[in-house]
């Protein structure tokens, strides 16, 4: 592929016919922004610097809220790209919590179930980790983007979450998302705490720029023990699902309290640019951050 990848630093040109293939930029998302958000910012900084109010501007796979990392976002002709890049392989870093679950099996809803945890060990996370290596079906969760019948499936759950019919949620998901067939082909427990971790937050608390839309339930005075788990996996795979099977495989419940894409595809973390980094790169807009519209 010939498209540009911009290192930090640079300027682009003015011109956009300068990159005929198009331009990609791997972002570092930032905590509770939605990759909406950032295509948004992103977008209306490149039509400023390029002068071209049709270019097109999107992404090649969402990240939730609640995750941060890598946000391959794609400019001009790089756009035909984008399937194909969304296809590639993914890996993550997850903070999984156990003994709780909550709807959205993350922390944008409050927990709806508590569960016996004592069980639950950094012998038992490993030992079970191999029944989930390999192709395999997975059902995604209710809040999620995946689209049934026309309809995102994030749609039905905030409808039946805001009506307090929030305990059809459960069979409302087997009743209509069909599964995905997925292949996760690394599972790495990284680190184990007890009884959770509050010296080493999932995700900073603070930050000016995220959307005010975005709720944050707080689980970390619950005590409960988290594992960290490096995954390597497939296209579709929905990590939060992967923390509620854990956990129902522990006889136990989880929910993920944070989440890291470390890698898609061969663009890895430690080559993404920060969101300021990647306004940077439109010369009008080196020292501008916003709040996102």
């Amino acid at each position: 592929m010939s498209y540009l990848v911009p290192r930090c630093g640079e300027v682009l040109s003015r011109d956009i016919a300068d990159y005929p293939e198009g331009i990609i930029l791997p972002v570092d998302k930032p905590y509770r922004w939605t990759s909406a958000d950032v295509i948004r910012k992103l977008k209306y900084a490149a039509i400023k610097h390029f002068g071209k109010k049709n270019l097109k501007v999107g992404h090649a796979g969402t990240l939730d809220p609640l995750a941060t990392g890598v946000l391959l976002v794609c400019i001009g002709n790089a756009c035909k790209q984008a399937q194909q890049l969304q296809g590639h392989d993914k890996e993550y870093i997850a903070r999984i919590r156990f003994g709780a679950t909550t709807p959205s099996y993350d922390l944008e809803k409050e927990v709806d179930r508590q569960f016996p945890y004592e069980q639950i060990t950094a012998d038992s996370v490993r030992a079970a980790l191999p029944a989930f290596l390999g192709e395999q079906e997975q059902v995604a969760p209710l809040f999620s983007a995946k689209s049934v019948d026309g309809v995102r499936a994030y749609e039905l759950a905030r409808k039946l979450y805001r009506s307090g019919r929030s305990a059809e949620l459960d069979a409302a998901a087997l009743e209509t998302l069909q599964r995905n067939r997925i292949c996760i082909s690394e599972l790495e427990l990284l680190n184990f705490f007890p009884s959770g971790d509050s010296s080493s937050p999932a995700a900073p608390q603070n930050d000016n720029n995220a959307s005010s839309r975005i709720h944050v339930a707080d689980t970390s005075d619950l005590g409960l023990p988290e594992a960290v788990i490096r995954i390597g996996c497939s296209k579709g795979t929905y990590i939060r699902a992967f923390a509620r099977d854990l956990g129902e495989a522990l006889d136990s419940g989880a929910h993920l309290a944070g989440l890291i894409r470390s890698r898609s595809g061969d663009f890895a973390l430690l080559s993404a640019l920060s969101l300021p980094d990647a306004l940077a790169l439109f010369a009008l807009f080196q020292k501008d951050l916003a709040n996102p519209k």
